[in-house]
């Protein structure tokens, strides 16, 4: 395996393990659900989001079915993007799609086993609320600046410098 690689499996089990603690250590050990919201500071508080769809609440899914189609979808995204690790030469990009992986496969369990993604983080500013995440989210998101920046910014580096 190569040391890319390595590194990509060690962000997904990372990112994978992070988010899982944070969330059971919020649910079942802080208590969340009855101490919301907490504020973190002006900005920022804690609070509980049962999210049922994808990024940004997305394709909401209100059947078990659906709910299982998001697990399925989840599961078969993890298991590709760790596929494209294992052949990943770069650090970078190994990188990126560990931390997709992870996040992808975080909030999988999650609607497995609650069916809804848990959030907690929520962004506020003059009574607007912008967003609420985790932190599979977070590593997704980073995932696919990662991405971008690799396909966009490095691949034209490297196009250069041969």
């Amino acid at each position: 395996m190569s040391p890319a690689a390595r590194l990509g499996y060690l962000a997904a089990v990372v990112t994978f393990v992070a988010d899982q603690v944070s969330k059971l250590g919020l649910l079942f050990v802080y208590d969340l659900p009855m101490r919301e919201p907490v504020a973190l500071g002006p900005f920022v508080n804690l609070i509980v989001v049962w999210n049922r769809g994808i990024s940004y609440g997305l394709l909401q899914q209100g059947t078990d079915l659906g709910r299982w189609a998001l697990v399925v979808l989840s599961v078969v995204a993890t298991i590709g993007l760790l596929l494209w690790v294992n052949r990943a030469q770069r650090r970078f990009l190994a990188l990126s799609l560990g931390l997709l992986a992870g996040g992808a496969a975080g909030n999988a369990v999650d609607r497995a086993a609650y069916g809804a993604v848990f959030d907690f983080v929520q962004l506020h500013a003059a009574g607007y609320s912008w967003y609420v995440f985790n932190i599979a989210d977070v590593a997704i998101v980073a995932g696919v600046v990662g991405l971008l920046y690799d396909s966009l910014v490095l691949d034209r580096r490297r196009a250069g410098a041969v």
